[in-house]
Formats: structure tokens, C-alpha cells, sequence
């Protein structure tokens, strides 16, 4: 049993004086009650009969948020690197075209009432499309062409302005990612892509009498693309740059083959330029040694330059041409 006592405490204010005064009115303190009990102190309280003891809820461990947010923009800044844009050098016709790289991202924009077109590499299978919204967009596919040279076209039309959703187009040698976005007025014609492994492995494999040193001995899976394109922008501008290990390949857009060919300059020691043998096969150059840096120049007094620099230390040197 508990006992519950209050204790009041009273204070009188005594003074002494010479004379007999009136007595002032007492002033009295009061102390809070306190609970008086016989268990110790600290102890807990004893549960009452038939009472369910209740567990502290456990909450599961939160990812901190500043730590979800760093890797929301990493996932988001990846994403936007691996999206390749339009280029309008890269245009044939109306015609967008891509090089084509393995996990890329490739943009398609396109306008209401119009078709848009996505062309595949010829002799390519189509094996299915997806689409993550098929409400508003119309897709799908025809052909084009006979034997090898049939050609699948995959054709998409958005139903409104200010939409955006992705494709994925399978086929029997890859898959095609592709981000469509429906612009307000003009759109893309279409899209298709080039193919520069495809293009190595037809060299390698027909070579000519003529283009016998240069096709004997490519390493397609030995390539490397670590090279970085920059400078100006010409409509002869090249797509890419990369090598086997003994040779560099530039590879332009297919309007290289419409006007004048630029001149290649490989940097030398202190920065000079220097020639090199190199020779044209289609929209490629074909270098006959490794550089670390390079220069296509064309024009007079308003010269237009690109430079070609390879990413990682200088290379080793393959076989002297210069």
C-alpha cells in the first residue's frame, strides 16, 4: 500500500520591538505534495494484473538524406552523359545520324501529325519495340528494300506537344535505346546510325590489292576509342577517332565525301605540326602510326581547325610513316 501524506510547513514572522504593536499576519509557505511510497527509488513501476507488457517500437534504419540525394544526381548526371543529342553536322539530309556505341542513349525529337522515322542498319532483324507510354504515341514498323539490303524502319508520331517517353528496340545484333521527345512545331525526319566495327570487319575481310596494307591485320577487339574531338565546328568535323594498336581511324560524316577533305597535321615535339602518311578510304582516314595529338586544318586566312587528342599518356609508337 502507498501512503500519500501532505506536508504543509507555516512560517510565522516574529519581530521584537520597546512597544506592544499589532501583530502582523502571519505569512505562510506552501511546499509542493510529494508521493511517499515504499518501493526504492528508481525502481520501475510493477505492472498491474493481467496486463501485456508493450516493446519499444523499432524503427528501420534511414539512409540519411543528403547521402540519398548524392546518389539520386550521380544516377541523374550519368544519364544525361550517356544521351547522345542532336548534331547538325552529323545530318544526312533530313536524317540525324549517330555513331553507334554499345549502352547509348540516342535522342529523337519529334512534333505532333508528324512521323518520325528510325531507321536500322540494313540486313537487321527487328525482334520487338517497347515503349514506356503507348497511349500517346503511335509506333510501328515497316521495311524497306529486297535481299540484303532490306532495311527495318521503326516509325513513331506523338498525339501531342510537350510529351517524352523511351523506346527500346531489339534486334537480332543489338538493342537501340532511344529517348523521344515532342517538340511544339519542327520535329527530326528520323534517325539512324553508322557503324564503325561493322566497318572495320568489312575492311578486314574484302580487302582490295590497293588497300591490302591497310586492311591485313586489323585487332577489332583490340580497338581504342579514348580519344577526345575539339576545336571548331565544320560540317567536316569527325564523328570519332580511335586505333588498333598500330593505326589510327578517323571517321567522318558521310558529308566529308561532298566537298573538300582537310588536311591532317600530327603534333610533334615543341608543338610543331608535321605530316603524316595517311590515306582516305571512304569517310575515313586511315593514319600509319599512333599520335598523341593531331590537327585537320582547311581554309585560308579564317582557318577552320579540329584537333584530335588521345585521352591517356602518349602512345607507343607503331609503325614510322612520317
Amino acid at each position: 500500500m502507498m501512503r500519500v501524506a501532505v506536508v504543509t510547513i507555516a512560517c510565522c514572522s516574529l519581530g521584537a520591538c520597546a512597544a506592544p504593536a499589532p501583530a502582523a499576519p502571519p505569512r505562510t509557505a506552501f511546499l509542493a505534495a510529494r508521493l511517499i511510497t515504499d518501493e526504492p527509488v528508481g525502481a520501475k513501476p510493477a505492472a498491474r494484473p493481467g496486463a501485456r507488457a508493450v516493446e519499444p517500437e523499432r524503427s528501420a534504419k534511414a539512409v540519411p538524406m543528403h547521402v540519398a540525394r548524392r546518389g539520386g544526381a550521380r544516377k541523374e548526371a550519368a544519364a544525361r552523359t550517356a544521351v547522345q543529342e542532336r548534331r547538325r553536322d552529323a545530318d544526312v539530309g533530313a536524317v540525324q545520324l549517330y555513331p553507334w556505341a554499345d549502352g547509348g542513349t540516342y535522342r529523337l525529337y519529334t512534333a505532333p501529325e508528324r512521323v518520325s522515322d528510325i531507321a536500322l542498319q540494313p540486313g537487321e532483324t527487328l525482334v520487338s519495340v517497347a515503349a514506356g507510354d503507348t497511349a500517346r504515341w503511335v509506333i510501328g514498323d515497316t521495311s524497306s528494300g529486297t535481299g540484303a539490303g532490306r532495311r527495318t524502319h521503326v516509325l513513331v508520331k506523338p498525339s501531342a506537344a510537350g510529351l517524352a517517353t523511351n523506346l527500346l528496340i531489339a534486334t537480332d545484333r543489338r538493342i537501340y535505346h532511344v529517348d523521344l521527345e515532342s517538340a511544339g512545331k519542327a520535329g527530326m525526319a528520323g534517325i539512324a546510325w553508322t557503324y564503325p566495327d561493322d566497318s572495320l570487319l568489312a575492311l578486314r575481310g574484302a580487302p582490295t590489292a590497293a588497300d591490302s596494307a591497310v586492311a591485313a591485320g586489323v585487332a577489332v577487339e583490340a580497338l581504342n576509342f579514348d580519344y577526345r574531338i575539339e576545336g571548331d565546328d565544320p560540317p567536316w568535323r569527325p564523328l570519332r577517332a580511335f586505333d588498333d594498336g598500330r593505326q589510327v581511324f578517323i571517321e567522318f560524316p558521310p558529308t566529308l565525301l561532298q566537298g573538300e577533305a582537310p588536311p591532317l597535321f600530327v603534333t610533334g615535339e615543341g608543338g610543331r605540326a608535321e605530316l603524316v602518311n595517311y590515306r582516305q578510304r571512304g569517310r575515313y582516314y586511315v593514319v600509319d602510326r599512333l599520335f598523341a595529338a593531331a590537327e585537320l586544318r582547311l581554309g585560308g586566312r579564317r582557318q577552320q581547325v579540329v584537333r584530335i587528342v588521345r585521352r591517356n599518356p602518349a602512345p607507343r609508337r607503331g609503325r614510322s610513316g612520317s
